[in-house]
């Protein structure tokens, strides 16, 4: 992928801004998530999440199923309050 590579929509996060904090030595997805905000927009990280885990584990030699998954708040889309209301009267 090339440094301009957009990983995170919801915030407009390019490949080189992932490799840049990795660079600054920060290795655990959470971490990265927060100082980044790659995950924390609207899609709580549905795309972005697994590209994440892919940059480190590529950078740190870890296979992306022994990092540490990063947290999401469900719902990921929103929800009209009619649905919540169906069923009660």
């Amino acid at each position: 992928m090339e440094e301009n590579t957009i990983i995170c929509r919801c915030e407009d996060l390019t490949l080189a801004d992932i490799r840049a904090t990795i660079k600054k030595g920060f290795h655990n997805p959470q971490e990265i998530k927060r100082l980044t905000r790659c995950g924390m927009g609207p899609c709580q990280g549905s795309t972005c999440r697994e590209l994440l885990l892919k940059e480190v584990a590529s950078a740190t030699g870890k296979n992306v199923g022994d990092l540490e998954m990063t947290t999401f708040r469900p719902p990921n889309k929103p929800i009209k309050v009619k649905s919540i209301m169906m069923g009660v009267e």
